[in-house]
């Protein structure tokens, strides 16, 4: 009889390193600017467009993301174009947001069954 399946726990080095990450998506704007950048490419003032915060506070929330590798730079001419680093930052967005709007859902149906006669 074989036994279970042993998974290889990632060291701790790995759990920091992933801590990191969700700290530094732990901001509604940073998570506002990673939705954005599932899209493809912006620069600076796009991304102060959409945040609708400072020039300062968006480059200090980006260096926070570039620091946890989640984000990368790239000059074009006079501009600085950031892109997302870790791909699958759009997947857990859209699964998590699907977990939030089923949990609505679930809300509003309990509701509408409470006001019924």
């Amino acid at each position: 009889m074989a036994g279970p399946t042993l998974r290889r726990m990632p060291n701790r080095m790995h759990i920091e390193a992933q801590a990191r990450i969700f700290k530094a998506l732990g901001h509604p704007s940073r998570l506002m600017m990673a939705e954005a950048l599932t899209h493809g490419p912006l620069c600076v003032a796009e991304l102060q467009h959409i945040v609708g915060a400072d020039m300062s506070t968006i480059s200090r929330h980006l260096a926070v993301m570039k620091a946890a590798d989640i984000v990368t730079d790239e000059k074009r001419g006079l501009y600085v174009y950031y892109s997302l680093r870790l791909s699958c930052l759009g997947q857990f967005l859209t699964a998590t947001s699907a977990a939030l709007d089923k949990k609505t859902q679930a809300r509003q149906a309990q509701l509408a069954a409470m006001m019924e006669p």
